[in-house]
């Protein structure tokens, strides 16, 4: 398609390709100051990491997730609100993608059906049970939602994935910001309490592997417990932390779903397919193939290595943006029905694990 435009000699035209590219520059531009932002903060976040950790064991996530909040007074100029947007809205979904690359197939497997099927059962029910505490204390739905896939999967990688599939309300973003924090910090309290309780009930090694890795939200506060216990339990314990992790390409299409028919007409029903969740079992099966051929496992692994490392840097500056975006305000306007629907999605996992481990393994 041709374009006319004028000039002092005459009028010539230009194809619509020769448009579109200073268009896209444009754009590509006007992102970069609320990207450089975004990144600073998560630049930021994994320098103070360190020295923050030998106070109060923080990860960098939650780290850049405050710095942000910090900052929202100065990210509200519009310079800033495209970059922001575009960390949530694109590089977001990447870097949950990429999460994929983290898990393989075959140490799932060797879990075993007796395992698989409490961890599957305890993680519907916790989802299930957001939304019933966001009924009972008077909350959205989305809000349920969020806090029911952080404690079933994986604290701040799944409120952030599940945010995507979520619709557009005010507040959002303080939920997003409130679901992170809390989480983390229950995470924390887990991580010291979880083994003592292990210990108290009588669990051998396997038994408290499973326990710690099928409740604790985080990963790190899962490695932490375990590792802290023995070896095993460690090992144990991150494998089926990663089934969960696993786990998030259903939970977040069934939300997805959920949600799309809230909002749509039955008659015009378009139910969006979270295209990431797709991209991540992907890549969780091919991590599970590549490795798995010793010709091939080499020069994947050196693929792989720059990639997971990209997930991690994308998720940081996604959740530094998000904090950029949440006015702390309106996190401080939360009441007491926050925590404890948080508070009793945890419980509910808790208790279900235990009482299967107890009766079933």
């Amino acid at each position: 398609m041709l374009a006319a435009i004028p000039t002092p000699i005459g009028t010539f035209r230009v194809s619509s390709e020769q448009t579109a590219s200073p268009l896209l520059l444009a754009r590509a531009r006007g992102m970069l100051p609320g990207i450089a932002l975004s990144a600073l903060v998560a630049g930021t976040a994994v320098a103070a990491a360190p020295l923050i950790g030998r106070l109060v064991p923080i990860p960098a996530m939650v780290i850049a997730l405050l710095i942000g909040i910090a900052l929202n007074p100065l990210a509200r100029r519009a310079l800033f609100l495209p970059g922001i947007a575009f960390c949530l809205k694109v590089l977001l979904r990447w870097a949950v993608a990429l999460l994929g690359l983290r898990i393989a197939l075959g140490e799932i497997a060797a879990l075993g059906l007796a395992t698989a099927l409490l961890v599957v059962i305890s993680m519907a029910l916790t989802v299930a049970a957001g939304f019933l505490f966001a009924r009972a204390f008077d909350q959205r739905p989305a809000y349920g939602a969020l806090a029911g896939a952080a404690t079933a999967v994986c604290g701040a990688s799944a409120t952030l994935a599940t945010a995507i599939v979520l619709p557009d309300y005010k507040g959002k973003e303080a939920d997003i910001a409130f679901v992170v924090v809390a989480v983390n910090a229950l995470s924390t309290v887990a991580m010291v309490l979880y083994p003592l309780l292990c210990a108290a009930l009588g669990f051998d090694a396997q038994l408290t592997g499973v326990m710690l890795g099928a409740t604790i939200h985080d990963v790190a506060q899962v490695v932490g417990a375990g590792y802290a216990v023995s070896e095993p339990v460690g090992n144990t314990a991150v494998i089926v932390k990663l089934f969960r992790v696993f786990l998030l390409f259903p939970v977040v299409l069934v939300i997805g779903v959920m949600f799309a028919r809230r909002s749509v007409a039955r008659d015009a029903a378009r139910i969006p397919f979270p295209m990431f969740a797709l991209v991540f079992v992907a890549l969780c099966v091919l991590n599970s193939i590549a490795m798995a051929i010793g010709s091939v496992a080499p020069v994947f692994a050196l693929i792989k290595a720059p990639l997971i490392e990209a997930s991690t840097w994308g998720l940081l500056i996604a959740i530094g943006a998000l904090g950029l975006g949440t006015s702390l305000p309106a996190i401080a306007a939360l009441g007491w029905r926050h925590v404890a629907t948080v508070t009793g999605t945890t419980l509910v996992i808790l208790v279900v694990v235990t009482a299967g481990l107890i009766i079933v393994l």
